[in-house]
This record gives C-alpha cells, structure tokens and sequence, in this order.
C-alpha cells in the first residue's frame, strides 16, 4: 500500500474511557471487534489523557474510541486516501458520532485519527496556551471532517452522565470561536450549525432513559455561561463537574428536574431570545423520526468549510 493511503484496520486503536457507567460494557463491545485494541482509562485532562494514547500507541496513528461510543466494525475496513488533501499525511481525521439521547449527529463523540507527533506536541483543554483551545481540539490545525456515521455515543446510563454530556454542549456550542462572546442574537452570531444543535440539546430526548438529565443540563450550561460570571473554562474539568453535580442536583426528582427545566426555559427563552420548545417524549421522538443532520462536506477541512462543526473530544 502507497504512502497515501491510510488502511484503518493496521492503526493502533485505543479505547478512551475516565468514568462512563457504560465503560466497561463498551470496552467489551470494542474488544469483540477489534481484539487488538489497547486502553487508557481515568487519567485526569483532556491534553493528558489523549498524550498517554500516543505513547501506549505502536503505529505512527492512531484511532481513539470515548468510553461512551459502540463502533460499526465497518469502520475498521476502510482505506483513507491521504492524497485528497493538503498535507494529508499530517491531517488529524473525524468522523461523525450519532447521539442515542437527541439524534444529532456531528463530531461530538466521534471516532478520530491522530498522529502521535501531532498529539504529543499539542496544547489543549488543561495544557492551552491560547483563550480559544481552553475547551475543545477543533482549533488546533490541519483538522479533517470525513464523512460516514461510524458510531453511536450512548451517554445516557446513568443521570450524572446524561446531566453532564448535556452541560458541556450546552456550554461550547455557545461559545464564539471558542471564547465567551456577549449574546444578543444567537441565531445570527453562532455558526448554523452549532446554533441548531444547541436548541436540540436543550429540547428533545424526553423519550430515552435519563434523556431530561441531559436537557436540564444543557440549558444550565448556557444560562451559566451566558447569564452569569461563572467561569466557563471548567467545563473541561470532569472533577469539576462531577462536584457540581453531586452537590447540587443528584438529589432531585424526575419532577423537580422537570421543574427546573421549565423554570430554566423561561429565562433563555426571555433573556437569550432562544426559542427552545418543551418537548415530551412523544414529541421528541417524533421530532428524531423526521430530523435530517445537515450533511457534511465530502472533504471538509478548518480551512474549507466556513460552517465548521464543533469537534468535541
């Protein structure tokens, strides 16, 4: 095989896990399809976790699986033709991640391929030397969006983690080029894209188990970050969050969550003019029956695409 091409199947692929209830489960899933597959489990950083892939990795790439993710085992056959793109040989490439609890279907949570130089050199989350690297990879260059749905992120087995995948969207889909801007008109000032996605976040997925946690933490992630001083630059921290959560909302009802829901609506929907919708769990299945995600590019790079998606990590 040339230099150009990339075959999936010959790259090192590492299962990314810190303290998803469903882990383990996944890990055995991934194991039974790719029974090469080496873990990093619960190191603290986003930055770190992701340098300690590198060094335990054997191959020059390699593919990281969140701890959340259950892969199609179509993944692992294709071959990547570096040659289509700029410097494709140093390209770091994503694919899309389905989300079991609203039905979007973006880079949050999706299969990536990295380069180790890339990895161990870079500077993110925990490790970030600029304001826009603080929370998320997508700033760091040469960046590829590769088309294909490959996986399913299945962040709902438990509250604290529904609770939590929905406050770190709500809190980075927000963000303008990865810093807090002042939000008047969220419709015009936020990328298309990432605008929608928020909304969804925040209203549909009433219909899952634990779906409402991730609702009730979406809109406290904007209404904290839009509406308060809060530093928003913690939601890169799992400890952080896990406090947050402990402390102030495992001890709720289903009613008081959906209370606070509301009560939350209310105040985005008057103060942010974001027009999210109370959805139950027969409209929000209804709505996931007739969603289309916009489709990406068949090449689509940082560099390319003006309406460039969010990669979350």
């Amino acid at each position: 095989m040339n230099e150009s091409e990339l075959n999936l199947s010959e790259v090192d692929c590492i299962f990314l896990s810190y303290d998803e209830p469903n882990a383990e489960k996944n890990w055995a899933d991934l194991l039974n399809k790719v029974p090469w597959a080496k873990r990093v489990h619960g190191v603290k950083g986003s930055d770190e976790a992701h340098k300690e892939c590198a060094r335990i990795s054997e191959t020059p790439r390699f593919i990281t699986v969140d701890g959340d993710n259950v892969v199609d085992p179509k993944f692992f056959s294709q071959v990547v033709n570096m040659s289509k793109f700029p410097n494709g040989n140093l390209r770091q490439y994503s694919w899309c991640g389905k989300n079991f609890i609203n039905g979007l279907v973006y880079g949050n949570g999706g299969l990536k391929c990295w380069t180790k130089d890339f990895v161990l050199n870079m500077k993110t989350h925990e490790a970030s030397d600029s304001a826009r690297g603080q929370v998320d990879f997508c700033w760091e260059e040469n960046y590829t969006q590769m088309v294909g749905l490959y996986s399913m992120v299945y962040n709902n087995a438990s509250p604290r983690q529904a609770w939590r995948a929905g406050f770190r969207e709500g809190v980075k889909l927000g963000l303008q080029n990865g810093v807090r801007v002042k939000l008047i008109d969220p419709k015009r000032q936020l990328v298309r894209r990432n605008y929608q996605r928020l909304m969804i976040w925040q209203s549909v997925g009433a219909d899952v188990d634990n779906g409402i946690w991730a609702i009730l933490g979406a809109r406290l992630g904007v209404y904290m970050t839009h509406l308060t001083d809060w530093n928003y630059v913690e939601v890169r921290d799992f400890e952080y969050l896990n406090d947050m959560f402990s402390k102030s909302y495992s001890h709720l009802t289903e009613a008081d969550v959906l209370h606070k829901i509301r009560e939350l609506g209310e105040i985005i929907r008057l103060k942010l003019n974001m027009n999210i919708a109370e959805l139950g769990p027969i409209e929000s299945k209804f709505f996931k029956d007739v969603w289309v995600n916009p489709p990406r590019l068949e090449i689509a790079t940082r560099e390319q695409d003006t309406d460039w998606d969010i990669l979350d990590l």
